[in-house]
């Protein structure tokens, strides 16, 4: 863990066993939302799910491809559990499938997120690989306000990155400042899904003043695998005439292109 890492709460602490054989975490202001104090932005959720995902029945011959996300409701700050399966077995291909749990205020537990990965066997296509998009340009020497994202949102879990702004369109660097759990080094997979849903923050067109916009989902695909401790955005988001958006966005390293994320918003003007 670095100096500014120290300095930043981890997303989530461990908190002992869960039921049903989950493991229990207890979510940190880390993971505060910036819609709403009392429930946790979808990056952390996300970058949980996809630690449990990798930790299930782990493969040194295989690597998560796919992952999605879909959450069920608000996530509270607050306790919550985690637990993961293979959901259908293959020596080539199989799924991964994790969910989180949280307690409701009557004290009644429900499933908020779960999480669907395919697993697939790697093989050698270093002869043939290719992605046809072009690179980002290097990241900025120094951070600073990132003009992409709504004035207004600080705190919590944007407190917990650094942004590092392109010129033209809706493109950022972005690394973490802490991690997921306790002072454990992140994986590459988790590593980037702790940043990969700001890109709705990143390409958000609207004032949150006036609207809300919150992703129902997110959907990581990597065809390489990241490396180093920075991922960049290349954002493009679509709104629709009846409530609907959608935000696609490119994924890269500084290696290169790497995946693609998409999510689904609800868009809604406020009263």
């Amino acid at each position: 863990m670095t100096l500014e890492q120290a300095a930043i709460d981890p997303y989530y602490l461990s908190a002992g066993s869960g039921e049903d054989g989950a493991e229990r975490y207890r979510a940190t202001e880390s993971t505060v939302s910036v819609w709403a104090a009392t429930m946790q932005h979808g990056a952390p959720p996300s970058a949980l799910l996809g630690r449990a995902v990798e930790r299930c029945a782990p493969r040194a011959d295989a690597r998560v491809a796919r992952l999605t996300m879909e959450i069920l409701g608000p996530i509270p700050v607050a306790e919550i559990d985690v637990r993961a399966w293979v959901e259908r077995p293959g020596k080539r291909v199989e799924m991964v499938a994790a969910e989180l749990v949280a307690a409701r205020p009557d004290g009644s537990r429900r499933v908020v997120a779960t999480a669907r990965a395919w697993r697939i066997a790697t093989s050698d296509t270093a002869a043939v690989a290719s992605a046809g998009i072009t690179p980002l340009p290097p990241i900025s020497a120094t951070a600073g306000v990132d003009p992409t994202i709504p004035s207004g949102w600080d705190g919590g879990y944007l407190k917990t990155v650094d942004l590092r702004t392109i010129s033209g369109g809706r493109r950022v660097w972005v690394r973490p400042l802490t991690v997921v759990v306790d002072d454990e080094p992140m994986s590459p997979l988790v590593r980037t899904l702790a940043v990969a849903d700001i890109a709705n923050g990143v390409g958000a067109q609207l004032d949150p003043v006036d609207w809300t916009f919150l992703n129902t989902d997110l959907t990581v695909t990597l065809f390489r695998a990241p490396e180093g401790e920075w991922i960049g955005l290349d954002v493009q988001t679509s709104l629709g005439p009846d409530g609907i958006g959608t935000v696609a966005t490119v994924l890269h390293d500084e290696q290169g292109p790497l995946g693609r994320a998409l999510q689904t918003l609800e868009v809604r003007a406020r009263d």
